[in-house]
Parts: C-alpha cells; sequence; structure tokens
C-alpha cells in the first residue's frame, strides 16, 4: 500500500537524500519493501509525488513546489535530477499504491491548496457511501477546488472547510495557522469521517475499519495522525526519528547521527529510512503527532476506539493483510512508553519519549 515520509529541518537537506540515494529511500520502497509483510501486491507503482516548500520567504508564501507523476517513481528521470538539485527545509513525499480512484495525476499526493500540503496513507472504510455526504457539506469553494476521485483528497477538502468553519481562512497566503489550530482541524475532520461511516456501516456485517493515516502542515507546522475506527487492531504502520543529523555514513547507508540532545532534524515515515532499530520509534496507535518548531508531542485521540490500558496489545493481522505493517520489531518498539499521559489527556514532549 501507499507510503509516506516527512522530513522538518533546522537546515535544508538535499532531497536526494531522502528520495533516492537511501537503500531504504521512499523511492526504494515503492518496489523493494522489504519490510512490508503483504506480498500480494508487493510494489507502490501508481504514481508517487513530493512536496517541498522553498527557502525564500517570498516564494515560500506561495505554498509548496509540488512534483507529481503516475509513472513508477523508481524509473522517473525528472524525479532523480530534481532530488540532486533541490534543497528544502520541509518535505512531504508519498509513493501510492491506488485503493480508491483512478491511476492519474490529479490522484497522488500530496495535494497542495495555498500553505497547505496534505497525504494519506490507508483508506476510508466504505467511502461511497457516505461520499455524497462529505461534499454536501464542504463549502462550494472547497468543493471546487477538488481535481481527482480518491477518498484521500475529498478528506483534505473536509479538513480545508473545517478550518474554515474554525474561522481560519485556508487561502490566506502566509500560511502559520499554529499547531494547534491544525491538529483540532484534523481532530474534527476524523471525527466527521468516523461518525459517518460508522452509521453508513451500521447493521453491516464484516466491514473493515477506515485507516486515516494523515499529515497536514501549513509550511511551519505539522501534524501527523496513527488512526483507526477499531479497538483491536493496530493502524497502518507510522514512525518518526530525530536527531542532530541525517549522515550518509557509506554509499546507500544512512543513520540518525546524535551528537547533541537538539532536534535538529525530524523525520517521520510510514515505513523505516534505515535498519537502525535505534533510530526510529513508533508512533501509538489512535494517537496525533505535532511538530510544532523543532518539537516533538504527543495527543492521544480519546473516544469509542481508544484503548486506555496501556498493556493491551491490538492485533496486526489486518494492517499486515492490507499491507499497511512497515515493520512489526518497530511497530511496538515503545509504546509501552506512551499510556502514563495518554490516561491525563496530555501532550507528550519528544524528550519524554525518546532519549538521545
Amino acid at each position: 500500500m501507499c507510503r509516506f515520509l516527512i522530513f522538518k529541518g533546522k537546515e535544508p537537506i538535499r532531497l536526494s537524500h531522502l528520495l533516492t540515494r537511501p537503500a531504504h529511500s521512499i523511492i526504494n520502497q515503492s518496489f523493494d519493501s522489504r519490510l512490508r509483510l503483504d506480498r500480494r501486491r508487493p510494489v507502490n507503482g501508481d504514481g508517487f509525488g513530493v512536496a517541498y516548500y522553498p527557502q525564500d520567504k517570498e516564494l515560500k508564501q506561495d505554498g509548496p513546489c509540488v512534483f507529481r507523476a503516475i509513472t513508477p517513481a523508481w524509473n522517473n528521470q525528472n524525479l532523480e535530477t530534481l532530488a540532486e538539485k533541490t534543497e528544502s527545509e520541509l518535505v512531504f513525499a508519498h509513493v501510492r499504491a491506488s485503493t480508491y480512484g483512478i491511476l492519474s495525476e490529479t490522484n497522488c499526493h500530496p495535494f497542495s491548496y495555498h500553505s497547505l500540503c496534505f497525504m494519506h496513507n490507508g483508506g476510508i472504510s466504505n467511502f461511497g457511501k457516505i461520499k455524497r455526504r462529505l461534499l454536501n457539506t464542504i463549502d462550494d469553494e472547497y468543493l471546487n477546488f477538488l481535481k481527482g476521485s480518491t477518498d484521500s483528497e475529498c478528506a483534505f477538502a473536509l479538513f480545508l472547510d473545517t478550518l474554515r468553519k474554525m474561522g481560519y481562512d485556508p487561502a490566506r497566503k502566509e500560511g502559520d495557522f499554529g499547531h494547534s489550530a491544525l491538529r483540532q482541524a484534523l481532530l474534527q475532520t476524523i471525527a466527521h469521517l468516523r461518525d459517518w461511516t460508522k452509521e453508513a456501516n451500521s447493521g453491516l456485517e464484516h466491514v473493515e475499519p477506515s485507516l486515516l493515516n494523515f499529515a497536514v502542515t501549513d509550511g511551519s507546522s505539522v501534524v501527523v495522525s496513527r488512526y483507526i475506527t477499531s479497538r483491536v487492531d493496530e493502524a497502518a504502520s507510522l514512525h518518526f526519528s530525530c536527531g542532530s543529523s541525517f549522515v550518509e555514513s557509506a554509499p546507500g547507508e544512512y543513520r540518525m547521527e546524535r551528537l547533541d540532545r537538539n532536534q535538529d532534524v525530524i523525520m517521520v515515515a510510514s515505513e523505516p529510512l534505515t535498519f537502525e532499530r535505534g533510530d526510529w520509534t513508533a508512533v501509538p496507535t489512535n494517537s496525533v503527532l505535532t511538530i510544532k518548531n523543532q518539537t516533538i508531542l504527543l495527543h492521544p485521540i480519546i473516544d469509542e476506539y481508544y484503548q486506555a490500558d496501556p498493556l493491551y496489545l491490538r492485533s496486526s493481522a489486518l494492517v499486515e493483510r492490507k499491507g499497511f505493517m512497515g515493520s512489526v520489531p518497530l511497530a511496538n518498539a515503545v509504546e509501552k512508553d506512551v499510556p502514563p499521559l495518554e490516561r491525563e489527556g496530555r501532550s507528550r514532549p519528544m524528550s519524554a519519549v525518546h532519549q538521545m
């Protein structure tokens, strides 16, 4: 299934160090996903996209530069050339294995709207049953914004509409809505989709849950969810890593370097870019990760699918079967460290989760 990657750094990084050079880069994952357990569809060949914010402040106000194509990511010379010649402090990248919508450039992630950028890994359960309701809910501006046919782009339109109804104008050039506003809008978007699909699926047997790993940024703050509409199943895999720099120790071999306790580099990925266990930390199922400046916060999503018991083990069978689990050993690496603050419903600073 799909994979996405987020990079946020104090200093810009050349895109090739994220997309093409690492042996297990997100582009290489698209055809050589060594950690994928689902072998029925072992490639992500239904297009790709990369969005990066320019370093020039004036250009950044016009939103991210977005490059998308329907060709397999590993066979696109333009992407390879672009990645070698481009640097950015904030990068969103996505490789697609379609679950909803035809193969077209308009269906490739990331999606952008002025300063905002959005991508999704997963799928909305029985989306056809709630699509009309979703489209009837959003304002015409965001209905007309839709160009593709995916559930993911519709979810982004719903997010934009939600942000607008919270009192923020998604079209403002400067962006910078603040991490709290982005998180609140994303949580409300998830709540709408959760409630609508629950109502639409009422009375149906054997309905698979929605997998809602969303990522959104305004060019400054980043908010990412790892969520599933189930009390017993794991959500699609999601990991993060941080340190002083992401360095190439040998051709194709990268590691997260930690020379001090600074978080100069923060990365979030569906599947780890390195095979070093200590480089990556799992985001707990049904929680939201927020990057505020260079600080990471974790917030639990407390609803009917929340598990308060810190010892409860969710089943990974569903996401393994659907190809959304990037790594079983990493998936439960530190989740036992998180629940004490989850029960209080508070955010958890990065320093409390991962000691460097």
